[in-house]
């Protein structure tokens, strides 16, 4: 004859009773911070499409505006100024499956201040700037193009280690692009301008238009794994309580 399970104590019974409530808890509001990372990755990618759409304005009111602290990622800029070839700036990147640079350029500005512009997109046999003397326009030059925000640190330990020695940049470090160009640091914008695919360079390179405009947002599917795990823990748990019920 089967003995029956032995009954667990009143103790036990509590401790596993608060267990399984924080698990639940925890897994509830996991679940609702995903929902609230969606809603706040939708209203996101609504601003970037609604600032894609618009049209360009200078980029001393947009500057004007994120030196009060407003946030200007993405919106339509017109720039005026003449580039320094000579300072460019490599970082690494792949376009349409191909690897190879996106050229970031100082442009003096008519009141003394330096804009790094991202020109776009050259093939990694085309970094040396002898192999695309054509596209090295000179002289004054009006652009359209989209603010971006410069980082305060690398975005992740996966993400390589600088070259400046190489002039291979991994990440947007603009305190070092400025420092390794040799450009004064207090002339230098705190901010970058990709230019669009209006932007046609003479010989086809740079390759103007390189601006990611595509988010992930798995929040949705995030949200429903969670909420799935805290209801389906509350199944076991109901499971487990009706067996020992009929026991």
């Amino acid at each position: 004859m089967i003995e029956p399970a032995p009954r667990m104590s009143l103790g036990k019974r509590i401790a596993t009773g608060a267990i399984v409530a924080l698990a639940f808890a925890l897994l509830l509001s996991l679940g609702t911070w995903q929902v609230q990372r969606l809603h706040w990755k939708e209203g996101l990618l609504a601003q970037i499409s609604e600032r894609r759409q618009s049209e360009p304005v200078a980029l001393e009111g947009i500057a004007e505006k994120e030196r009060t602290g407003e946030d200007e990622e993405y919106a339509r800029v017109v720039i005026e100024g003449v580039f320094d070839h000579s300072r460019e700036r490599h970082f690494f990147a792949t376009h349409q499956g191909r690897s190879g640079f996106y050229i970031y350029t100082p442009m003096a500005l008519s009141g003394g201040k330096i804009l790094f512009v991202n020109r776009g997109f050259v093939p990694y046999e085309m970094k040396s700037i002898v192999t695309r003397m054509a596209g090295q326009v000179e002289g004054p030059v009006s652009l359209t193009g989209y603010f971006r925000n410069r980082l305060s640190a690398k975005p992740s330990w996966l993400v390589p280690d600088n070259d400046p020695a190489k002039n291979i940049f991994y990440w947007k470090d603009l305190d070092a692009m400025a420092a390794t160009a040799g450009l004064d640091p207090q002339k230098v914008l705190p901010f970058f301008v990709d230019v669009d695919d209006a932007v046609k360079n003479p010989g086809g390179f740079p390759q103007g238009g390189v601006t990611q405009f595509e988010l992930s947002n798995n929040h949705l599917q995030y949200a429903v794994t969670w909420y799935g795990l805290a209801f389906a823990l509350l199944a076991v748990v109901a499971s487990l309580l009706w067996k020992g019920r009929r026991r």
